[in-house]
């Protein structure tokens, strides 16, 4: 057994900060390197790219970012685990086989993660009596079942432990738990066993730690922000973990940002809920019992935690079809620039009252005067320009879209000094709206398997 792995966070979401795991990589030693793509909403994206081209639903960006990495990784045995494969883990797997081969590495091992994707077994669960209902209002799922896009089981470390078992050196999964990504080499390299709660509880708690990228190492960090140094070469978080369930979280030397206490902080609190009940698949995990102490700079030592079994349901989430949006931008400038933008909203919605158009929702915000801080935002002074941004939701199309051709003749049929108007008509565009649920562990399973092409 090694005394401690070094586990290296690549990815917070699909679209962060594409060196960061080049860095992870090159710039110090790490022996695994996680990287989290996947949204909630993502996964119905990934399904409708999949029903155009078979071929695809996995994050595309991956690709790209291994045939940069990849023989620094075979070379120094670091091994990949990413929830990338999106709705299609298989043919992720295929794709990273076929640079391979393009790259003459030979005898890569890709494991395959998959049976978390049942939206054509909804059907079949409801009747065994699995209903699916809104875990948040309890309504039935029969109410939208026509317009689910996707619907994906969160599996939780154990399957990923199992393809590290089985040789893989790139482990591709669906629909994954973010902490489970972290926890799954700590189970494979100590040993733990799936009922040692302590232990589970704290691999989970360093892959909460480290989901979001650098948000653990001084990035969106709103302590005191401006002492955190050279953000533009940001070091993403790494855990340097021992068999005992203890952790240091750290960054590469050399590289940007900070490691703190306050920092560790203020990740741990994010989306977590209650914090004395984290709900994971593979254990529940107590927020409260967690000890932090900084050992030395950007080292900060995670220690204490505790952890109860894990319960008897995984968590679904689906996403369906809620109808289309629309939104579009005006410009106005000093002089009265808010007072502009306010009459231009009036003006634009009675044009739309008048033309009897349907709208579940119109909401409008005024950029640099209240779209952060809303009813509570106050004037202090004029603005030298202030942005009127409108959008309207409804489940009627045509109305949708009707209003993108009402704003553009604010131009000249409103009030003066106004411009930004870009992009064109505002199109209408699908709403997709997140419906999760819960199912007995009993019904599904994970299927993991082995690609060496």
């Amino acid at each position: 057994m090694k005394p401690f792995i070094r586990i290296a966070s690549g990815q917070g979401f699909w679209g962060d900060l594409l060196r960061a795991p080049v860095d992870q990589v090159r710039k110090g030693p790490i022996d695994y390197l996680v990287m989290d793509y996947l949204a909630e909403v993502t996964m119905s994206i990934l399904q409708k790219q999949k029903r155009k081209d078979p071929r695809l639903g996995y994050a595309r960006d991956l690709i790209p970012l291994l045939e940069e990495i990849l023989p620094d990784c075979v070379q120094r045995n670091i091994k990949i685990i990413t929830n990338g494969g999106g709705v299609n883990p298989e043919g992720c797997s295929e794709s990273i086989i076929e640079l391979a081969h393009k790259m003459g590495i030979k005898g890569l091992k890709v494991g395959v993660v998959c049976g978390d994707d049942i939206l054509d077994r909804v059907d079949e669960f409801h009747r065994q009596g699995i209903e699916l209902r809104n875990m948040e209002t309890s309504e039935p799922l029969e109410g939208i079942r026509q317009k689910l896009e996707s619907a994906n089981v969160y599996f939780g470390a154990s399957p990923i432990a199992e393809a590290l078992r089985m040789g893989a050196q790139i482990v591709v999964t669906g629909r994954t738990t973010d902490t489970g990504l972290t926890l799954a080499p700590m189970m494979y390299e100590f040993g733990w066993s799936e009922n040692n709660w302590d232990k589970l509880a704290a691999g989970t708690i360093t892959g909460h730690i480290l989901e979001c990228g650098g948000q653990a190492s001084g990035g969106n960090f709103s302590g005191d922000w401006k002492s955190v140094p050279d953000l533009a070469h940001i070091g993403f978080p790494i855990a340097e973990a021992q068999p005992s369930g203890e952790v240091a979280i750290t960054k590469h030397t050399g590289t940007g940002g900070m490691v703190t206490v306050q920092t560790i902080k203020e990740q741990l609190v994010y989306e977590i809920g209650d914090p004395k009940n984290y709900i994971t698949p593979d254990c529940v995990a107590d927020f409260t019992t967690i000890r932090l102490e900084q050992e030395g700079r950007d080292r900060v030592k995670v220690s204490g935690i505790r952890g109860g079994p894990a319960t008897d349901l995984y968590k679904v989430s689906m996403a369906y079809l809620d109808g289309y949006t629309a939104f579009g931008t005006l410009t106005y400038s000093w002089p009265d620039a808010l007072e502009k933008a306010k009459r231009a909203d009036e003006i634009l919605r009675t044009r739309l009252a008048d033309l009897g158009l349907e709208f579940e929702e119109i909401r409008t915000e005024f950029l640099g005067y209240n779209s952060c801080h809303g009813p509570l935002a106050k004037v202090d002074q004029e603005s030298n320009e202030v942005v009127l941004r409108v959008g309207v939701r409804g489940a009627n199309f045509d109305s949708v879209e009707r209003f993108g051709k009402e704003l553009a003749p604010l131009i000249l049929t409103g009030p003066p000094t106004v411009t930004g108007f870009a992009g064109g008509r505002p199109k209408a565009k699908e709403v997709i709206s997140y419906w999760p649920a819960l199912m007995p562990k009993t019904a599904v399973s994970p299927k993991v398997s082995v690609n060496q092409g």
